[in-house]
Protein backbone atom coordinates (compact mmCIF):
# COMPACT_ATOMS: atom_id res chain seq x y z
CA UNK A 1 0.00 0.00 0.00
CA UNK A 2 1.64 3.11 -1.12
CA UNK A 3 1.85 6.39 0.76
CA UNK A 4 -1.05 8.25 -0.73
CA UNK A 5 -3.42 5.42 -0.01
CA UNK A 6 -2.19 5.13 4.05
CA UNK A 7 -2.90 8.85 3.76
CA UNK A 8 -6.00 8.80 2.46
CA UNK A 9 -7.37 6.64 4.60
CA UNK A 10 -5.85 7.54 7.36
CA UNK A 11 -7.49 11.06 6.78
CA UNK A 12 -11.28 9.51 5.91
CA UNK A 13 -10.99 7.10 9.56
CA UNK A 14 -10.20 10.54 11.33
CA UNK A 15 -13.18 12.40 9.60
CA UNK A 16 -15.50 9.48 10.67
CA UNK A 17 -14.19 8.90 14.15
CA UNK A 18 -14.83 13.28 14.44
CA UNK A 19 -18.43 12.63 13.54
CA UNK A 20 -19.17 9.67 15.87
CA UNK A 21 -17.53 10.93 18.96
CA UNK A 22 -19.39 14.09 17.80
CA UNK A 23 -16.21 16.23 19.65
CA UNK A 24 -15.87 18.13 16.14
CA UNK A 25 -18.78 19.64 14.50
CA UNK A 26 -19.49 17.24 11.24
CA UNK A 27 -19.61 20.15 8.70
CA UNK A 28 -15.98 21.36 10.46
CA UNK A 29 -14.42 17.89 10.15
CA UNK A 30 -15.97 17.16 7.10
CA UNK A 31 -14.08 20.31 5.67
CA UNK A 32 -10.77 19.63 7.52
CA UNK A 33 -10.70 16.23 5.84
CA UNK A 34 -11.51 17.84 1.99
CA UNK A 35 -8.26 20.46 2.58
CA UNK A 36 -6.31 17.56 4.29
CA UNK A 37 -6.89 15.40 0.99
CA UNK A 38 -5.83 18.70 -1.14
CA UNK A 39 -3.01 19.85 0.69
CA UNK A 40 -1.44 16.25 0.81
CA UNK A 41 -2.06 16.29 -3.19
CA UNK A 42 -4.01 12.94 -2.45
CA UNK A 43 -6.30 15.10 -5.27
CA UNK A 44 -5.22 18.40 -6.84
CA UNK A 45 -8.28 21.50 -6.36
CA UNK A 46 -9.37 21.20 -10.14
CA UNK A 47 -9.74 16.90 -9.49
CA UNK A 48 -11.33 17.85 -6.45
CA UNK A 49 -14.43 19.57 -8.14
CA UNK A 50 -15.09 17.06 -10.63
CA UNK A 51 -15.86 14.65 -7.33
CA UNK A 52 -18.75 17.13 -5.98
CA UNK A 53 -22.42 15.95 -7.23
CA UNK A 54 -23.52 18.95 -7.76
CA UNK A 55 -26.57 17.70 -8.60
CA UNK A 56 -27.35 16.45 -4.93
CA UNK A 57 -26.24 19.67 -3.56
CA UNK A 58 -28.66 21.99 -6.13
CA UNK A 59 -31.63 19.45 -5.11
CA UNK A 60 -30.92 19.89 -1.28
CA UNK A 61 -30.67 23.59 -1.85
CA UNK A 62 -33.15 23.99 -3.90
CA UNK A 63 -35.81 22.06 -1.45
CA UNK A 64 -34.01 24.00 1.65
CA UNK A 65 -35.52 27.42 0.28
CA UNK A 66 -38.70 26.05 -1.55
CA UNK A 67 -39.95 24.53 2.05
CA UNK A 68 -38.40 28.21 4.17
CA UNK A 69 -40.46 30.14 1.84
CA UNK A 70 -43.84 27.77 2.16
CA UNK A 71 -43.53 27.45 5.80
CA UNK A 72 -44.72 31.31 6.24
CA UNK A 73 -47.86 30.31 4.53
CA UNK A 74 -48.87 28.12 8.12
CA UNK A 75 -49.97 25.06 5.14
CA UNK A 76 -47.92 22.68 8.06
CA UNK A 77 -49.58 24.12 10.86
CA UNK A 78 -52.71 23.76 9.47
CA UNK A 79 -52.15 20.42 8.63
CA UNK A 80 -51.70 19.19 11.99
CA UNK A 81 -54.67 20.92 14.01
CA UNK A 82 -56.78 19.79 11.07
CA UNK A 83 -55.78 15.54 11.52
CA UNK A 84 -56.35 15.76 15.31
CA UNK A 85 -59.31 17.19 15.18
CA UNK A 86 -60.93 14.89 12.78
CA UNK A 87 -59.25 12.00 14.76
CA UNK A 88 -61.22 14.01 17.36
CA UNK A 89 -59.07 14.03 19.88
CA UNK A 90 -57.75 10.28 20.34
CA UNK A 91 -54.42 10.03 20.53
CA UNK A 92 -54.40 6.92 18.99
CA UNK A 93 -55.44 8.15 16.04
CA UNK A 94 -54.32 11.02 16.06
CA UNK A 95 -50.86 8.96 16.24
CA UNK A 96 -51.38 7.03 13.01
CA UNK A 97 -52.45 10.10 11.33
CA UNK A 98 -49.03 11.66 12.61
CA UNK A 99 -47.57 8.87 11.06
CA UNK A 100 -48.72 8.82 8.09
CA UNK A 101 -48.82 13.01 7.55
CA UNK A 102 -45.18 12.33 8.51
CA UNK A 103 -44.33 9.14 5.98
CA UNK A 104 -46.33 10.98 3.02
CA UNK A 105 -44.23 14.77 3.95
CA UNK A 106 -40.68 12.80 4.32
CA UNK A 107 -41.36 11.63 0.78
CA UNK A 108 -42.66 14.64 -1.18
CA UNK A 109 -40.09 17.05 0.34
CA UNK A 110 -37.15 15.34 2.58
CA UNK A 111 -37.33 13.60 6.02
CA UNK A 112 -35.36 16.93 7.82
CA UNK A 113 -37.48 19.28 6.77
CA UNK A 114 -40.72 17.28 7.55
CA UNK A 115 -39.87 16.26 11.33
CA UNK A 116 -38.57 20.53 11.71
CA UNK A 117 -42.06 21.28 10.94
CA UNK A 118 -44.17 18.37 12.01
CA UNK A 119 -41.98 18.00 15.59
CA UNK A 120 -43.39 21.30 17.29
CA UNK A 121 -46.63 20.63 15.95
CA UNK A 122 -46.83 17.42 17.66
CA UNK A 123 -45.77 18.96 21.38
CA UNK A 124 -48.81 21.84 20.99
CA UNK A 125 -50.92 19.18 20.24
CA UNK A 126 -49.73 16.54 22.96
CA UNK A 127 -49.79 19.48 25.52
CA UNK A 128 -53.57 20.10 25.27
CA UNK A 129 -54.43 16.16 25.75
CA UNK A 130 -51.69 16.43 28.52
CA UNK A 131 -50.14 13.39 27.62
CA UNK A 132 -45.98 12.27 26.95
CA UNK A 133 -45.37 13.38 23.28
CA UNK A 134 -42.01 10.87 23.29
CA UNK A 135 -44.10 8.14 21.75
CA UNK A 136 -45.35 10.48 19.58
CA UNK A 137 -42.42 11.51 18.41
CA UNK A 138 -40.47 8.13 18.34
CA UNK A 139 -42.96 6.88 15.98
CA UNK A 140 -42.34 9.69 13.76
CA UNK A 141 -38.73 9.28 13.40
CA UNK A 142 -39.36 5.94 12.61
CA UNK A 143 -42.17 7.21 9.94
CA UNK A 144 -39.86 9.68 8.40
CA UNK A 145 -37.05 7.44 7.46
CA UNK A 146 -39.11 4.65 6.36
CA UNK A 147 -41.38 7.43 3.95
CA UNK A 148 -38.32 9.21 2.92
CA UNK A 149 -36.92 5.86 1.60
CA UNK A 150 -39.68 6.01 -1.26
CA UNK A 151 -38.58 8.79 -3.28
CA UNK A 152 -35.51 10.26 -5.17
CA UNK A 153 -35.88 13.12 -2.79
CA UNK A 154 -37.18 11.85 0.45
CA UNK A 155 -33.45 10.87 2.05
CA UNK A 156 -30.02 12.24 1.16
CA UNK A 157 -28.94 8.85 0.24
CA UNK A 158 -31.46 8.28 -1.92
CA UNK A 159 -30.52 12.16 -3.88
CA UNK A 160 -27.05 10.39 -3.77
CA UNK A 161 -28.26 7.09 -5.47
CA UNK A 162 -30.55 8.92 -7.53
CA UNK A 163 -27.87 11.46 -9.02
CA UNK A 164 -24.83 8.44 -9.78
CA UNK A 165 -27.32 5.73 -11.12
CA UNK A 166 -29.45 8.34 -13.17
CA UNK A 167 -32.56 6.61 -11.50
CA UNK A 168 -35.51 9.28 -12.15
CA UNK A 169 -38.34 9.77 -9.18
CA UNK A 170 -40.61 7.38 -10.27
CA UNK A 171 -37.94 4.56 -10.58
CA UNK A 172 -37.47 5.03 -6.82
CA UNK A 173 -41.72 5.24 -6.21
CA UNK A 174 -41.72 1.75 -8.85
CA UNK A 175 -39.04 0.06 -7.06
CA UNK A 176 -39.59 1.05 -3.47
CA UNK A 177 -42.67 2.30 -2.78
CA UNK A 178 -44.36 -0.86 -2.34
CA UNK A 179 -42.24 -2.42 0.32
CA UNK A 180 -42.72 1.21 2.16
CA UNK A 181 -46.22 0.64 2.16
CA UNK A 182 -46.03 -2.46 3.80
CA UNK A 183 -43.37 -1.39 6.25
CA UNK A 184 -45.56 1.40 7.72
CA UNK A 185 -48.36 -0.85 7.77
CA UNK A 186 -46.25 -3.84 9.96
CA UNK A 187 -44.57 -0.17 11.88
CA UNK A 188 -48.47 0.78 13.08
CA UNK A 189 -49.01 -2.47 14.36
CA UNK A 190 -46.21 -2.62 15.97
CA UNK A 191 -46.86 0.58 18.13
CA UNK A 192 -50.68 -0.18 18.45
CA UNK A 193 -48.99 -3.07 20.72
CA UNK A 194 -46.12 -1.52 22.33
CA UNK A 195 -48.22 1.61 23.30
CA UNK A 196 -51.56 0.51 23.85
CA UNK A 197 -51.40 1.24 27.45
CA UNK A 198 -50.12 4.58 27.72
CA UNK A 199 -52.12 6.38 25.18
CA UNK A 200 -54.93 7.39 27.32
CA UNK A 201 -56.68 11.09 27.74
CA UNK A 202 -59.53 12.65 29.54
CA UNK A 203 -62.76 13.52 27.99
CA UNK A 204 -61.86 17.69 28.62
CA UNK A 205 -58.78 17.18 27.03
CA UNK A 206 -60.03 15.54 24.08
CA UNK A 207 -62.82 18.69 23.46
CA UNK A 208 -59.95 21.59 23.76
CA UNK A 209 -58.42 19.78 20.41
CA UNK A 210 -62.19 20.26 19.14
CA UNK A 211 -62.17 23.99 19.80
CA UNK A 212 -59.05 24.80 18.02
CA UNK A 213 -59.43 26.75 14.45
CA UNK A 214 -57.48 25.28 11.81
CA UNK A 215 -58.11 28.17 9.73
CA UNK A 216 -56.56 30.58 12.27
CA UNK A 217 -53.31 28.48 11.27
CA UNK A 218 -53.01 29.82 8.07
CA UNK A 219 -50.89 33.12 7.86
CA UNK A 220 -51.05 34.24 3.96
CA UNK A 221 -53.57 32.65 2.16
CA UNK A 222 -52.05 34.07 -1.47
CA UNK A 223 -48.63 32.37 -0.60
CA UNK A 224 -50.04 28.94 0.22
CA UNK A 225 -52.13 28.62 -2.65
CA UNK A 226 -48.87 29.90 -4.60
CA UNK A 227 -47.41 27.17 -2.77
CA UNK A 228 -49.20 24.52 -3.46
CA UNK A 229 -49.40 25.55 -7.68
CA UNK A 230 -45.29 25.20 -7.75
CA UNK A 231 -45.56 22.33 -5.14
CA UNK A 232 -47.43 20.49 -8.12
CA UNK A 233 -45.19 21.59 -10.44
CA UNK A 234 -42.40 20.58 -8.85
CA UNK A 235 -43.73 16.85 -8.21
CA UNK A 236 -44.40 16.89 -11.65
CA UNK A 237 -40.81 17.70 -12.82
CA UNK A 238 -39.32 15.40 -10.48
CA UNK A 239 -41.39 12.52 -11.91
CA UNK A 240 -40.67 13.38 -15.60
CA UNK A 241 -37.40 14.35 -15.24
CA UNK A 242 -35.88 11.51 -17.74
CA UNK A 243 -38.09 11.95 -19.97
CA UNK A 244 -37.60 16.15 -20.43
CA UNK A 245 -34.16 15.76 -19.63
CA UNK A 246 -33.74 18.19 -17.09
CA UNK A 247 -31.74 17.53 -14.22
CA UNK A 248 -33.32 16.83 -10.33
CA UNK A 249 -31.62 19.85 -9.63
CA UNK A 250 -32.57 21.81 -12.02
CA UNK A 251 -36.20 21.46 -11.50
CA UNK A 252 -35.93 22.23 -7.46
CA UNK A 253 -33.76 24.99 -8.03
CA UNK A 254 -36.37 26.44 -11.01
CA UNK A 255 -38.99 25.94 -8.06
CA UNK A 256 -37.01 27.24 -5.47
CA UNK A 257 -36.19 30.66 -7.63
CA UNK A 258 -39.89 31.03 -8.48
CA UNK A 259 -41.02 30.70 -4.89
CA UNK A 260 -38.84 33.37 -3.67
CA UNK A 261 -40.34 35.53 -6.83
CA UNK A 262 -43.91 35.30 -6.32
CA UNK A 263 -43.93 34.26 -2.73
CA UNK A 264 -42.89 38.00 -1.59
CA UNK A 265 -40.97 37.19 1.75
CA UNK A 266 -37.35 38.61 2.73
CA UNK A 267 -35.13 37.32 0.58
CA UNK A 268 -32.31 37.46 3.67
CA UNK A 269 -34.49 35.70 6.07
CA UNK A 270 -35.19 32.55 3.17
CA UNK A 271 -31.70 32.35 2.70
CA UNK A 272 -30.50 32.28 6.01
CA UNK A 273 -32.37 29.70 7.09
CA UNK A 274 -30.95 27.23 4.51
CA UNK A 275 -28.85 24.81 6.68
CA UNK A 276 -25.57 25.40 4.86
CA UNK A 277 -23.63 23.41 7.41
CA UNK A 278 -25.40 20.31 5.52
CA UNK A 279 -24.08 21.82 2.18
CA UNK A 280 -20.68 22.01 3.02
CA UNK A 281 -20.80 19.04 4.71
CA UNK A 282 -21.87 17.18 1.71
CA UNK A 283 -19.47 19.02 -0.21
CA UNK A 284 -16.67 18.17 2.34
CA UNK A 285 -17.87 14.44 2.56
CA UNK A 286 -17.70 14.12 -1.86
CA UNK A 287 -14.63 15.14 -1.62
CA UNK A 288 -12.92 13.16 0.60
CA UNK A 289 -14.64 9.58 -1.10
CA UNK A 290 -13.49 11.29 -4.09
CA UNK A 291 -9.63 10.69 -2.75
CA UNK A 292 -9.89 7.62 -1.11
CA UNK A 293 -11.68 6.62 -5.40
CA UNK A 294 -8.76 8.45 -6.55
CA UNK A 295 -5.71 6.19 -4.47
CA UNK A 296 -7.89 3.22 -5.99
CA UNK A 297 -8.97 2.06 -2.18
CA UNK A 298 -12.73 2.08 -3.62
CA UNK A 299 -11.77 -0.20 -6.72
CA UNK A 300 -9.90 -2.87 -4.19
CA UNK A 301 -12.85 -2.69 -1.79
CA UNK A 302 -15.40 -3.82 -4.90
CA UNK A 303 -12.61 -6.42 -5.90
CA UNK A 304 -12.91 -7.34 -2.43
CA UNK A 305 -16.73 -7.64 -1.79
CA UNK A 306 -16.91 -9.41 -5.24
CA UNK A 307 -14.43 -12.22 -4.59
CA UNK A 308 -15.91 -12.43 -1.16
CA UNK A 309 -19.10 -13.08 -2.54
CA UNK A 310 -17.75 -14.91 -5.72
CA UNK A 311 -19.34 -11.72 -7.79
CA UNK A 312 -22.70 -13.99 -7.25
CA UNK A 313 -25.26 -10.86 -7.43
CA UNK A 314 -27.86 -12.25 -4.73
CA UNK A 315 -25.11 -12.92 -1.68
CA UNK A 316 -23.75 -8.98 -3.21
CA UNK A 317 -26.81 -7.52 -2.54
CA UNK A 318 -28.08 -9.02 0.68
CA UNK A 319 -25.04 -7.70 1.82
CA UNK A 320 -24.93 -4.59 0.50
CA UNK A 321 -28.25 -3.95 2.38
CA UNK A 322 -27.30 -5.99 5.94
CA UNK A 323 -23.49 -4.31 5.78
CA UNK A 324 -25.88 -0.49 5.05
CA UNK A 325 -28.59 -0.84 7.94
CA UNK A 326 -26.09 -2.14 10.78
CA UNK A 327 -23.41 1.09 9.81
CA UNK A 328 -26.38 3.54 8.93
CA UNK A 329 -27.25 2.74 12.52
CA UNK A 330 -24.19 3.87 14.10
CA UNK A 331 -22.75 6.28 11.24
CA UNK A 332 -24.38 9.19 9.59
CA UNK A 333 -26.00 7.27 6.53
CA UNK A 334 -24.33 10.07 4.22
CA UNK A 335 -20.79 9.53 4.23
CA UNK A 336 -21.27 5.67 4.22
CA UNK A 337 -23.79 5.61 0.88
CA UNK A 338 -21.15 8.38 -0.46
CA UNK A 339 -18.41 5.65 -0.13
CA UNK A 340 -20.96 2.78 -1.89
CA UNK A 341 -21.11 4.67 -4.65
CA UNK A 342 -18.27 4.64 -6.25
CA UNK A 343 -17.72 0.88 -5.53
CA UNK A 344 -21.04 0.08 -6.95
CA UNK A 345 -19.95 2.01 -10.26
CA UNK A 346 -16.69 0.14 -10.27
CA UNK A 347 -19.03 -3.51 -10.35
CA UNK A 348 -21.04 -2.29 -13.31
CA UNK A 349 -17.45 -1.98 -15.22
CA UNK A 350 -16.85 -5.51 -14.52
CA UNK A 351 -19.88 -6.47 -15.86
CA UNK A 352 -22.38 -7.30 -12.96
CA UNK A 353 -25.71 -5.96 -13.14
CA UNK A 354 -26.06 -3.41 -10.17
CA UNK A 355 -29.76 -2.23 -10.46
CA UNK A 356 -30.67 -4.57 -7.16
CA UNK A 357 -27.17 -2.84 -5.71
CA UNK A 358 -28.94 0.37 -5.40
CA UNK A 359 -32.18 -0.50 -4.43
CA UNK A 360 -30.35 -3.02 -1.54
CA UNK A 361 -28.28 0.29 -0.75
CA UNK A 362 -31.17 2.78 -0.48
CA UNK A 363 -33.45 0.45 1.76
CA UNK A 364 -30.03 -0.17 4.03
CA UNK A 365 -29.24 3.08 4.65
CA UNK A 366 -32.87 4.43 4.90
CA UNK A 367 -34.09 1.87 6.85
CA UNK A 368 -30.80 1.63 9.05
CA UNK A 369 -31.10 5.57 10.43
CA UNK A 370 -33.89 3.74 12.56
CA UNK A 371 -31.27 1.81 14.49
CA UNK A 372 -30.10 4.00 16.97
CA UNK A 373 -31.08 7.80 17.89
CA UNK A 374 -27.89 8.97 15.98
CA UNK A 375 -28.14 6.86 13.14
CA UNK A 376 -30.20 9.57 11.00
CA UNK A 377 -30.40 13.59 10.84
CA UNK A 378 -34.15 13.75 11.45
CA UNK A 379 -33.66 11.10 14.76
CA UNK A 380 -31.73 14.17 16.21
CA UNK A 381 -33.83 16.83 14.97
CA UNK A 382 -36.81 15.42 16.69
CA UNK A 383 -34.87 14.25 20.35
CA UNK A 384 -34.08 18.12 20.00
CA UNK A 385 -37.20 19.25 19.61
CA UNK A 386 -38.54 16.82 22.47
CA UNK A 387 -35.88 18.12 25.09
CA UNK A 388 -36.52 21.74 24.24
CA UNK A 389 -39.33 21.12 25.61
CA UNK A 390 -38.83 19.06 28.80
CA UNK A 391 -39.25 15.62 27.72
CA UNK A 392 -35.99 13.99 26.43
CA UNK A 393 -35.57 10.79 24.11
CA UNK A 394 -32.39 8.81 26.12
CA UNK A 395 -30.26 7.19 23.48
CA UNK A 396 -30.97 3.39 25.37
CA UNK A 397 -34.54 4.09 25.45
CA UNK A 398 -34.68 5.01 21.65
CA UNK A 399 -32.56 1.82 21.05
CA UNK A 400 -35.12 -0.35 23.19
CA UNK A 401 -37.68 -0.06 20.59
CA UNK A 402 -35.86 1.76 17.11
CA UNK A 403 -33.46 -1.30 16.67
CA UNK A 404 -35.21 -4.10 17.32
CA UNK A 405 -38.03 -2.24 14.68
CA UNK A 406 -35.03 -1.43 12.10
CA UNK A 407 -34.16 -5.35 12.29
CA UNK A 408 -37.40 -6.21 11.10
CA UNK A 409 -37.71 -3.68 8.61
CA UNK A 410 -34.60 -5.49 7.17
CA UNK A 411 -35.34 -8.45 7.61
CA UNK A 412 -38.63 -7.35 5.37
CA UNK A 413 -36.74 -5.61 3.09
CA UNK A 414 -34.24 -8.86 2.32
CA UNK A 415 -37.57 -11.15 1.41
CA UNK A 416 -39.23 -8.15 -0.85
CA UNK A 417 -35.51 -8.02 -2.69
CA UNK A 418 -34.96 -11.79 -2.97
CA UNK A 419 -38.42 -11.99 -4.47
CA UNK A 420 -38.30 -9.04 -6.64
CA UNK A 421 -34.97 -9.35 -8.03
Amino acid sequence: MGTKQILAILIFLLVMIAIISEKINRCVAALCGALLMILFNILPLEVSLHHVDFNTIGVLIGMMIFVSVVKNSGLFEYIAIYTAKKAKGDPWKIMISFIVITAILSAVLDNVTTVLLIGPMTIVITQILDINPVPFLITQILASNIGGTATLIGDPPNIMIGSAANLSFMDFVVNLGPIVAVLLVILIICFKYIYKNSLVVDTENKGAILKLDEHKAIKDKSLLIKSLIVMFFILLGFSLHNVIHIDSSVVALTGATVMLLIGKQDIDDILASIEWSTIIFFTGLFVIVGGLQEVGIINQLATFIISATSGHPVFTMLIILWLSAIVSSFLDNIPFVATLIPLILTMETQGIDVMPLWWATSLGACLGGNGTLIGASANIVLANIGQKHGHPITFKDYFKIGFPIMILTIIISTLYLLIRF
